[in-house]
């Protein structure tokens, strides 16, 4: 019944982490592969409400070895269930940084900005569109490969794959397709949401989702201004195929920037119509300003306080009659304290958290642009001007919901309101903010 009406949802951090564990755990961290399923409540709040915690078997092959754990508040059963959370705290965080983070918006992006340099000419207009979304991208992008990717670096340090950490994510790209980053394709895929015939062609299954509902305004923002200034440059379908530049650029990005995914059909969108190319751009623009601003400015926010997002684990949760769980009836908090990271790697994990949190002192936000000589079209100028009355518009709806006391996913246990997709036009935000959605994967 639940399932059917939509009640049920899993994290899931178990099949593409299931077959490192072996290796991952020879490390000397303590790794599971988690499934947890969360209940969707009458108020629209979450509650988990089973945690499977699995193992590679001792044995050869793909056996398993699981345990499940169910909420509890009181004695030994409360306190395994806090260990349980933990872990899955642990798969949450190395996913979010690395694949979220890193692999979804950095990664993903760099190709395009590489095959526009090669193959736009500074004068074409799709260039011109773009190069804000690209401000900073490559030079942060060679920073994080020398000092957070590199071998032995801090992102191996802090965060469980460690030196598996490039490998996995590499698998997992493996089953990337451009054409399902954008919002609603995204939300659809991971069963968010349905198609309907409502304004904007979906309805959320959370109603209180913050991220869809905020995401969806800046997306419908964002596509609104892209199909204007395409509109403005091509007038019929065969413009835009006869447009040898732009074919170029989009033969470059499938077949050599994203080469890997060039086999999947389904991962690209074939650049022949106006529509298509309104929905890549925009698709691209979402990835690389409001997506980069949601999984990066908040972490400080939900992770500065180490026991709540672990990155690591050093014990497993223990099992009955063993040693350790003696241990943990004797000294619930000890036994935590020496489960999650030590002292050492939860500063160096918190210390990149918080660099990654905030806004350099020359960002350019959504809406913005660096100059104003960019173009002296001025019906550009009026899309452009139209395009960011629409993102105050979601700036005010932002504020509007976060003040409804009903929407108790928007400020959650802690109160902290949630403004990760608060586009901030007027560009005031700057340091460690939450809020603001600048142009480019800057950091």
């Amino acid at each position: 019944m639940a399932m059917h009406q939509k009640r049920l949802y899993i994290l899931d951090h178990h099949d593409y982490l299931m077959p490192y564990l072996r290796r991952i755990n020879t490390l000397g961290v303590c790794i599971y592969a988690s499934r947890t399923l969360l209940f969707l409540k009458a108020d629209g709040t979450l509650k988990p409400v089973v945690i499977e915690l699995s193992l590679p078997s001792d044995g050869e092959g793909d056996t398993e070895l699981s345990r499940v754990f169910l909420p509890a508040t009181h004695g030994t059963e409360g306190h395994l269930w806090q260990l349980a959370k933990a872990h899955v705290s642990v798969n949450d965080s190395g996913y979010h940084q690395l694949i979220s983070h890193w692999l979804f918006t950095h990664a993903a992006v760099e190709p395009f900005i590489i095959a526009t340099r090669r193959q736009l000419s500074a004068m074409h207009p799709i260039h011109k569109l773009l190069e804000p979304h690209f401000k900073d991208t490559m030079q942060i992008n060679t920073l994080a490969r020398s000092i957070l990717l590199n071998a032995g670096g801090i992102l191996e340090r802090t965060m469980y794959p460690g030196k598996y950490a490039v490998e996995m994510s590499s698998a997992i790209y493996g089953d990337w397709r451009f054409t399902e980053q954008s919002l609603p394709n995204d939300l659809l895929k991971r069963g968010m949401a349905s198609s309907s015939n409502e304004p904007g062609g979906l309805t959320l299954h959370i109603e209180d989702y913050p991220y869809a509902v905020d995401g969806l305004e800046v997306w419908h923002a964002i596509d609104g201004w892209v199909r204007s200034y395409c509109a403005h440059f091509y007038h019929s379908d065969k413009e835009v195929d006869g447009d040898a530049e732009l074919q170029a650029w989009w033969h470059d990005v499938r077949t050599v920037g994203h080469g890997d995914r060039q086999g999947d059909q389904a991962c690209w969108l074939a650049l022949d119509t106006v529509d298509h190319l309104a929905q890549t751009l925009s698709t691209l623009i979402w990835i690389a300003s409001a997506l980069h601003a949601a999984v990066n400015f908040g972490q400080y926010a939900y992770a500065g306080f180490p026991p709540n997002r672990p990155t690591r684990c050093r014990r497993f949760v223990p099992l009955p009659g063993s040693p350790e769980m003696t241990q943990l009836e004797a000294d619930p908090e000890k036994f935590f304290l020496e489960m999650v990271p030590d002292r050492f790697t939860a500063t160096l994990g918190l210390a990149l958290i918080e660099v990654l949190s905030n806004h350099t002192s020359d960002e350019v936000y959504l809406g913005q642009r660096a100059t104003s000589t960019w173009t002296d079209d001025g019906q550009l100028l009026r899309l452009l001007d139209r395009f960011r009355e629409d993102l105050r518009r979601v700036e005010r709806r932002v504020e509007e919901r976060n003040k409804d006391p009903r929407l108790k996913n928007r400020r959650g246990p802690a109160k902290v309101p949630y403004t990760l997709l608060f586009p901030d036009v007027a560009g005031q935000e700057k340091g460690l903010t939450g809020k603001g959605i600048p142009n480019s994967v800057s950091i």
